[in-house]
């Protein structure tokens, strides 16, 4: 199967030239893709002077991690969409541990992103979701091992997951208003809804930066994914059901709560505000039958926090 591995870029320089070594370097070739959002940091000057086999996609400004990837989709199709972030470093299968998940009726599969202060545990092997929609990222914190032999997740992380193109583009590929955080459950969900499933390819593993671009406690981190958060939550309808409406209010007041006494930023609560008035009217979505966990508000919570998410 033709597969292509797309890096979304906004002045990534510094760890772009990592990322794209290890995929040269891969048991199991593929086509690569930097679509960048207008980096002023010479990561375009970058890919064309040490990485001439790699195909540029030019946005001129940064539209986010979503519109970039459809734009590059569009432009440079294949078979299979293998996505990659900028500040990862793939082991030498990566690719071939991805392609080797993709059987029939799967139509997404995760990759294992590890930490890189601790390459031994886990940073993401995939998205997962809680009945309110709050995502998290599976097996976050868990030793490399659990990875093998663990269930499969909801979807990929945008980080580090394949997707069959048909697939992603029979639901429109990714939601183009959501600009940053939460568009791949977005995604995830919306493939679960049409039946495909993800499978989880335990020895497809890369190296991750975490929030390496807006930094884990950073205030325009937490405004970007209140927005999201607050989007989700109109988009699929979560607050019609009394009880998931009050679980929900309980749980984003306690992490805006956080934010201000912790980082000393509200933008996390602005954010919320304007992600629930941009979904004002739009079409509301439902999860369906998507496999969401079943822990409660505290889980959700502890999990969150150990994330230093929003």
């Amino acid at each position: 199967m033709q597969a292509t591995i797309y890096i979304p870029n906004y002045e990534g320089a510094r760890w772009l030239g990592r990322a794209l070594t290890s995929l040269r370097e891969q048991t199991r070739p593929a086509a690569v893709v930097v679509v960048d959002n207008g980096s002023s940091d010479g990561s375009v000057e970058l890919v064309r002077s040490e990485f001439p086999e790699v195909a540029l996609v030019e946005t001129g400004a940064n539209l986010g991690f979503g519109p970039a990837l459809n734009r590059a989709v569009a432009e440079r199709p294949a078979e299979a969409l293998i996505l990659f972030n900028n500040d990862a470093e793939a082991e030498p299968r990566f690719v071939e541990a991805l392609l080797d998940e993709l059987g029939a009726g799967v139509e997404m599969v995760a990759g294992v992103l590890t930490q890189e202060r601790d390459p031994a545990l886990i940073d993401s092997a995939g998205v997962v979701a809680d009945a309110t929609l709050m995502g998290f990222d599976y097996l976050h914190g868990e030793p490399l091992a659990a990875a093998r032999g663990a269930a499969d997740p909801l979807g990929p992380t945008g980080g580090a997951g394949l997707y069959r193109r048909a697939a992603f583009e029979a639901v429109g590929g990714f939601d183009e208003r959501i600009f940053l955080y939460y568009e791949d459950l977005d995604l995830a969900l919306r493939i679960a809804a049409r039946g495909g499933r993800c499978r989880l390819a335990a020895e497809a593993r890369a190296l991750h930066a975490y929030s390496a671009t807006l930094g884990a406690g950073s205030g325009d981190k937490y405004e970007r994914t209140g927005w999201s958060r607050a989007y989700m939550l109109r988009r699929y309808g979560v607050m019609s059901s009394p009880r998931l409406a009050a679980r929900a209010l309980a749980c984003e007041s306690a992490l805006c709560a956080g934010q201000l006494l912790k980082d000393r930023t509200a933008k996390g609560i602005g954010g919320r505000l304007r992600g629930w008035r941009d979904a004002a009217g739009l079409e509301r979505r439902e999860a369906g039958s998507a496999p969401l966990l079943e822990i409660s508000a505290r889980e959700a919570l502890a999990r969150r926090r150990r994330r230093r998410g929003g």
